[in-house]
């Protein structure tokens, strides 16, 4: 006869058994459900639709170190900093060490640029109204400034961001300007990828520098009794940084924008204020918090159609291009553009100019100055780059060589619809510019002009048919705003 009492308990005698045998497996098993929920849980992935990625020739083909080059001059330029007004702290034929300030904030004396090598001041040039264009130091020694602070908590990591000119390098939105001393930021975002053509890894570039992330994240953490955001390019192996939420997004431009990140996480509304870097710069803050020293070094990616051979080298800060790209510019016959940043951000420079804020990418393109094609900028040629399927180009999956020519002339802003399309932001861009040039304050508000930084429109700037300085307008606008309200 059938005991179904005994039955069960032969089962559970089994059941037993088999966990005992196999325990480790399912601890195992249930510690890969736990890794696998935190990450699910800790990391959010945001898929955007609207973007461009512009395949270019010249791109680096690989993000190893190549060398090591030491410039005998770098140079820091007060206007990569917007809202910060230089008054000189030195004088020409001073003798200063790494990390000793060159400026300072005339309405901050606290907040300091600092010079990036030991050596001595060769120039202070200055333009039109004696406005200070940049301070010069012909390299020379090593010695570098240790700082220290008797404060303690936030006051101390403020006062070594302000001297060591870490502050300066990171932004406040609204705005779009270096961080003001009475700013509360509600969240603080880093920004770990750059998807801007050919741009180089910022991953690669922090990858050995674990410590310095989490100590970088810990002082940022007294500052905000927010969030801390680092968005990072999915699948990229970007690691947890305790103390921080880490944000997945993909390569496609201008998802690398600290200001997309921000507008798809948690958006900025008036009144309220947010800070944002890059993780090289939150690297550099781990580093002054753990040595008092803060490290002038730069990883800068050489690239474009017209370099030889794209490589990532190491130099300082403000580093002199001639260093960069001696030796490494093809001698083609063509005018070369240099470009100091991507080429749809950068700022435009000769040989003798220098690395400009952010300091990790110089491009080298034909200017077009010398092109002669059948058909000028309305060719059929495969060999056109364009976003438009009336060219052949657009359906070829190729790298291109475009030069810096805008292929049109300037006209009256079209409302075609082109910048919603690249345009990742919950943001009416043809009608917040239209506002912006009519200077119309409460449209701009209403429009979302707290949100936006003159980056956040360089892909639309890119496929304007009306070819106008869609970066250039917005800065103005945020400056304007920023006097009247």
């Amino acid at each position: 006869m059938f005991n179904h009492n005994r039955f069960l308990n032969y089962l559970k005698c089994q059941l037993f058994q088999l966990i005992e045998i196999n325990k480790h497996s399912i601890i195992f098993l249930i510690f890969v459900l736990l890794k696998l929920t935190y990450y699910y849980l800790m990391r959010r992935t945001i898929n955007l639709r609207k973007g461009l990625n512009l395949n270019l020739e010249g791109a680096l083909p690989d993000n190893e170190l190549k060398a090591e080059l030491v410039p005998e001059r770098v140079a820091i330029v007060p206007d990569d900093f917007p809202g910060f007004l230089p008054k000189l702290d030195v004088k020409e034929g001073d003798a200063i060490k790494a990390g000793q300030p060159l400026l300072h904030d005339k309405n901050d004396a606290d907040v300091k640029l600092v010079s990036p090598a030991a050596g001595t001041v060769e120039a202070v040039v200055r333009g039109a109204r004696r406005k200070i264009e940049r301070v010069v130091v012909k390299v020379s020694g090593t010695e570098k400034v240790t700082l220290q602070s008797a404060m303690t908590g936030a006051d101390r990591v403020k006062a070594l961001l302000k001297e060591s000119g870490l502050w300066a390098m990171m932004r406040r939105r609204p705005y779009d300007i270096v961080p003001q001393s009475g700013d509360v930021p509600r969240d603080i975002f880093v920004t770990a990828m750059d998807s801007a053509p050919l741009a180089p890894s910022l991953y690669a570039m922090v990858k050995d520098k674990q410590q310095a992330l989490v100590s970088g994240v810990k002082a940022l953490s007294l500052l905000t009794a927010g969030s801390i955001y680092i968005g990072v390019e999915k699948d990229s192996g970007f690691p947890d940084v305790p103390g921080a939420e880490i944000v997945e997004f993909p390569k496609l431009h201008p998802a690398g924008n600290v200001g997309v990140q921000i507008a798809n996480i948690a958006p900025v509304n008036k009144g309220e204020v947010v800070w944002t870097l890059d993780v090289v710069t939150l690297v550099r803050i781990g580093e002054l918090m753990d040595t008092g020293v803060v490290d002038c070094s730069a990883c800068v990616a050489v690239t474009g159609s017209e370099v030889r051979q794209p490589r990532m080298v190491k130099t300082l800060i403000g580093a002199e291009l001639d260093t960069l790209l001696k030796g490494e510019v093809k001698d083609d016959g063509r005018t070369h553009r240099i470009i100091s940043g991507n080429v749809l951000t950068g700022v435009t420079e000769k040989l003798d100019g220098y690395l400009h804020y952010p300091y990790r990418h110089v491009t080298v393109i034909p200017e077009g100055d010398d092109a002669d094609e059948f058909m000028g900028w309305a060719s059929l040629s495969p060999q056109k780059m364009s976003v438009n399927r009336s060219f052949l180009g657009h359906f070829l999956n190729r790298t291109f060589n475009p030069d810096a020519r805008i292929n049109g002339g300037r006209r009256a802003m079209i409302m075609s619809g082109e910048y919603d399309k690249v345009f990742p932001m919950d943001i009416l861009p043809e009608y917040l510019l239209k506002a912006i040039i009519a200077k119309d304050i409460d449209r701009m508000e209403a429009l979302g002009i707290y949100e936006v930084a003159p980056e956040d429109f360089a892909l639309a700037e890119y496929v304007d048919p009306s070819k106008l300085e869609l970066q250039k307008i917005v800065r103005e606008g945020l400056d304007y705003l920023r006097s009247e309200v």
